[in-house]
């Protein structure tokens, strides 16, 4: 049988050429306007995972 991948993960990361795992940080959507200028700009960088939690999601984006 095929495997499916989790449209709910793949919604939510992104898989790099190097097989990193990137997201995008929550809380950024709306109400900036009590969030402090460095927290707004290191929420814009996309984060990366490490360790287990990553080589969970890949296999769970195959």
């Amino acid at each position: 049988m095929k495997k499916k991948t989790r449209k709910s993960a793949l919604k939510r990361f992104k898989i790099t050429k190097k097989g990193k795992v990137m997201f995008s940080h929550q809380y950024t959507g709306h109400l900036m306007r009590k969030k402090g200028a460095k927290r707004q700009r290191r929420q814009k960088e996309p984060g990366q995972l490490s360790g287990a939690f990553a080589k969970r999601l890949t296999k769970i984006l195959e």
